[in-house]
């Protein structure tokens, strides 16, 4: 299977009202909740959660003229993970990788052995209310991430097409409004 990057755009409440009338106008594709496991780095900002029992990592690839980040999937990993896999995981979040005593780890065992002595990395459980949505062709969403420092609405529009996103950005009114991605939004919030 050929992984496709994407180019993707984020933004994070207050002041989301017309985007959010917007979404009000059309029916949304899925609705969902999910809790989630980010790994926040010093260091970098990729996306590193573990969902559903998996490891999903994507990196930041290019930024565009535009502001536009492409993120690539670079880890999608059951439970244990190998140890190939957290060389992966800390590659990613640009921290030293410690030395590994397993050939594998449950999230226990990564969280507790090798993120919480780093230093560099910490564990942010975040709750997600999710609704899906299709905006000019791109995947779009309304959000509300909750963590135990607190709640933030965000939107996010993704697509393979950069055209197409940025498209999608100006129709939900939200072009003058900074791409920030969720990693960073998550250090904002805990801050």
């Amino acid at each position: 299977m050929t992984i496709v990057p994407r180019w993707e755009w984020r933004t994070f409440g207050p002041g989301l009202d017309p985007a959010e009338a917007r979404f009000r106008e059309l029916d949304p594709e899925r609705v969902e909740d999910s809790d989630e496991m980010y790994v926040l780095s010093t260091a970098r900002d990729p996306s590193v959660k573990i969902r559903g029992g998996q490891m999903d990592v994507k990196t930041l690839q290019a930024v565009n003229d535009d502001g536009l980040e492409q993120w690539l999937p670079v880890l999608k990993a059951s439970f244990p993970i190998s140890d190939a896999d957290v060389a992966t995981v800390f590659q990613a979040l640009g921290a030293p990788l410690p030395v590994l005593l397993r050939p594998a780890y449950s999230l226990e065992e990564l969280e507790r052995e090798l993120i919480e002595p780093s230093g560099g990395l910490r564990a942010v459980n975040v709750h997600k209310h999710r609704a899906h949505y299709t905006v000019g062709g791109c995947m779009a969403e309304l959000s509300e991430i909750r963590t135990d420092a607190g709640a933030r609405t965000t939107i996010a529009v993704e697509s393979p097409d950069a055209d197409a996103v940025i498209a999608a950005v100006r129709d939900l009114g939200l072009a003058s409004r900074e791409n920030t991605c969720l990693p960073r939004g998550l250090k904002a919030l805990e801050a």
